[in-house]
């Protein structure tokens, strides 16, 4: 039992307008919580208080999937709409249906789309087979309005020709199930070449009219990579539904958008190639119905990065006969198991904090897909675990593997594993995998911050959770010592970096090829990632590494130009040429206080930061002292959490009241960035902020009276209570307090050992930290390993 008695402000209750394709979603969730508040109940169901919707709303572009899916699963089962749409599904109604598919990311800001290969789509042809719309635009239909519907492993909806639309699924396989007006023939068009960013280079596909059953494959390219790289990817369609469907007519199709529209029943092949002279997909794909006129059609999907063999026998495995019922309630039951890691009490909890924080840990576990067993390329026949759609580690070292850490290491380790096999396999461990592909670094390599992230949380359980350490800590001194000779997708340009103490702008490197931008960001992500390197070291006993990493950690101070100004403010990180001097840019440029809205900053020349969060203490002194750097964070508003460095917790504590009131009271503030924002607000909401590569949590303020993390690996509960909660008034503390400070709290104190914690609050709101401010690595922080 751990007896914490610690300080924050309360939370402040708000009201919540998602954008809602169907109103029935929120009424039920609505419903959900307050027959729980209700019942007094213990038997609570979490997955009733999840929204798939937030984050799909087309004027915020959260990027989010909403469709079927089990905890990281490979396939999540949405439809696909034409429009900006890189998870597939678009909200906006007056976008087309494409069709329903087997592949999707949720949050990521690829433009073009990501995945949506196989899509299939519900056709009415009265006049017969060869009068059905199989092109892509052709076939696009509108939905219903307020038909859109989904729930953990559920998604439906109703097109505008009255056909429902619904899926749900398994690990590597699903169950589609398609509802036709009375008295209609079903017909069914199966694409082989369109998937979202229309990358198809090649594919066959095959009917077994004896058999039911449609095998489908070919090679695509990445979403966020090189355009050279190309992935496979397969499919296996079971049309009989363990023989209570027959088939009528099939045979297959081909198309452009200059005239050609050319099908052949009774014909069962297709095996086309790239079209080299350019534009969109030479178009292919098969077509086929049913006998008898059914009202309801179920497919069956396996699908496979191996082979169409795989694909079928994934189906089979892990679906069999099993009713669309029956893999619906064991998703569930699974979405079911994750999400009651964290309980919180929700009788007293503001019904959209409630929902807020559930559909936000629901999104923390889409992503990363594992794809294990479905390897390919340098990775075919691992035995390491394997995860596809990394993208991007810079994304989610900051919030997203700090919340695993409380509550899932054992997932957390299988994804470790996985990057550590991609050290092995390619020589780094990856950046931001899309698609099975390599994808564009970032800041560098932040797999270095996540793999530290886990040593330093789970040493001591490492070798039960199948993680070698000195094999993690070779793959981290490769990072930071060894030069890909091409580090726009993974490794860092880590030769000039130790050259000049910083990444030089503009210098002649004849040993490596990148994009030569973010010179200044890229120094501080760089040493940052040195920091992760330099607690491993520590954790390993490597006294001599632990000072070697340390010095590299403090070479973000190196692009530091004390006479910059902006705005009044003396002192920012700059660029800086080989001899020294400094190349000048506009601080204002990507922060906060850009008003240029077509201002590109995503891996452009003139991207900044002021990100060293193992040393906050000495940039607070750097920038002036508390005041100025307050002051700094009022204008900027770089870093909500940086008050806590300057000894003023409160004013963390409004700046995350106004992040969660003012960003996410309507749904997102944008991409989802796999979860960052997902993992970011849940933090908040918990009144926790993490430090990544430590063991290290801010306290901020819970907007829950209650929660309980389980961890059950390491068979711990810890309940977090938070004295004199109110939901209707925003309250600051803070009393005299026994705790070692009331802005920080350790994992190996709390959440790894259980028992209670305990925040009050008051009304005053001028409290500080009443001890220690948090660590900083220069200022004698992060002094041992835990």
């Amino acid at each position: 039992m751990v007896g914490w008695l610690l300080a924050s402000a309360a939370a402040v209750c708000i009201g919540t307008t998602y954008a809602q394709p169907s109103p029935e979603v929120q009424a039920r969730i609505s419903a959900a919580i307050v027959a729980t508040q209700v019942s007094n109940s213990t038997d609570i169901d979490y997955t009733a208080f999840v929204n798939p919707f937030i984050g799909t709303d087309y004027t915020n572009y959260g990027d989010v999937c909403p469709g079927a899916s089990v905890p990281f699963g490979m396939v999540k089962f949405t439809t696909d709409f034409t429009g900006y749409a890189p998870a597939g599904y678009n909200s906006d109604p007056s976008q087309k249906a494409r069709g329903m598919s087997p592949l999707h990311d949720s949050g990521t800001g690829s433009s073009l789309g990501t995945y949506g290969n196989f899509e299939v789509m519900p056709l009415l042809c009265p006049s017969g087979f060869d009068t059905c719309t199989t092109t892509l635009q052709a076939r696009e239909r509108y939905r219903k309005n307020d038909s859109d519907d989904a729930y953990p492993g559920y998604f439906s909806l109703t097109l505008d020709n009255d056909i429902k639309m619904e899926a749900t699924t398994t690990r590597r396989a699903g169950l589609e199930r398609f509802t036709f007006p009375r008295g209609s023939k079903p017909y069914f068009v199966l694409d082989l070449a369109n998937d979202l960013p229309a990358s198809f280079a090649g594919g066959t596909l095959d009917i077994d009219p004896e058999n039911g059953r449609i095998t489908i494959g070919g090679h695509y390219g990445s979403s966020f990579g090189p355009g050279a790289y190309h992935y496979q990817a397969f499919a296996c369609y079971d049309l009989l539904n363990s023989g209570t469907q027959k088939l009528s007519e099939y045979g297959v199709w081909t198309g452009d958008t200059y005239g050609l529209d050319a099908k052949a029943l009774g014909q069962t092949h297709l095996n086309l190639s790239q079209n080299l002279i350019g534009g969109t997909p030479y178009q292919s794909g098969a077509l086929f119905s049913y006998e008898g006129n059914p009202e309801e059609v179920i497919l069956r999907v396996g699908v496979s990065f191996v082979s169409t063999d795989q694909a079928c026998a994934n189906a089979e495995e892990e679906i069999g006969t099993k009713s669309f019922e029956e893999i619906q309630k064991a998703s569930k039951a699974l979405w079911q198991e994750k999400l009651s890691k964290i309980e919180i009490d929700v009788a007293n909890t503001p019904s959209n904090v409630t929902e807020m924080l559930y559909s936000s840990l629901y999104r923390a576990s889409l992503t990363p897909n594992n794809a294990t067993l479905e390897t390919q390329g340098a990775f075919a026949n691992t035995t390491s675990f394997y995860f596809d759609s990394l993208y991007c580690s810079w994304d989610t070292f900051r919030t997203f593997y700090p919340l695993m850490t409380l509550h899932s290491p054992v997932e957390f380790a299988q994804i470790v594993d996985n990057y550590i096999d991609g050290w092995r396999k390619l020589g780094w461990m990856p950046e931001c995998r899309a698609n099975n592909l390599p994808g564009w670094t970032q800041g560098g390599s932040s797999g270095d911050t996540i793999v530290a992230q886990f040593a330093v949380n789970y040493h001591n359980e490492a070798k039960a959770l199948g993680i070698d350490l000195d094999e993690l800590y070779a793959a981290l001194v490769t990072d930071g010592q060894v030069n890909p000779p091409e580090w726009n997708t993974m490794g860092r340009q880590v030769n000039v970096y130790k050259q000049f103490s910083y990444v030089p702008f503009a210098v002649l490197d004849t040993g490596s090829t990148g994009r030569q931008t973010r010179e200044g960001s890229r120094t501080l992500e760089y040493a940052f990632q040195d920091f992760g390197i330099r607690q491993v070291a520590q954790v390993l006993g490597k006294t001599d590494d632990v000072e070697y990493y340390t010095n590299r950690s403090y070479w973000y101070r190196n692009v530091w130009d004390p006479t910059v100004e902006s705005d009044g403010y003396q002192g920012f990180m700059q660029k800086r040429f080989s001899n020294g001097t400094f190349y000048n840019t506009d601080p204002v440029d990507c922060s906060p206080k850009d008003t240029r809205s077509t201002q590109e900053c995503s891996l452009q020349e003139d991207n900044q930061s002021g990100y060293a969060p193992h040393d906050t203490g000495y940039l607070v002194e750097l920038m002036g002292g508390n005041t100025t750097f307050t002051n700094r964070l009022d204008h900027f508003f770089e870093a909500p959490i940086g008050y806590h460095y300057a000894n003023q917790p409160w004013r963390s504590v409004d700046r995350v009241r106004d992040v969660v009131i003012n960003n996410f009271n309507t749904g997102l503030p944008g991409n989802d960035d796999q979860a960052a924002m997902a993992t970011l607000l849940g933090f908040h909401l918990l009144g926790l902020y993490p430090v990544p590569s430590t063991t290290r949590y801010l306290i901020i303020s819970p907007f829950t009276p209650k929660y309980t993390i389980h961890n059950t690996y390491l068979n711990t509960s810890t309940t977090v209570t938070v004295t004199n909660y109110s939901s209707a008034s925003v309250a600051y503390p803070i009393p005299n307090v026994p705790a070692k400070s009331r802005c920080y709290i350790d994992f190996y104190d709390t959440f790894r050992v259980g028992g209670e914690i305990e925040i009050v609050v008051t009304e005053d709101k001028t409290y500080d930290c009443g001890g220690h401010v948090p660590e900083s690595l220069s200022m004698g922080g992060f002094a041992s390993a835990r």
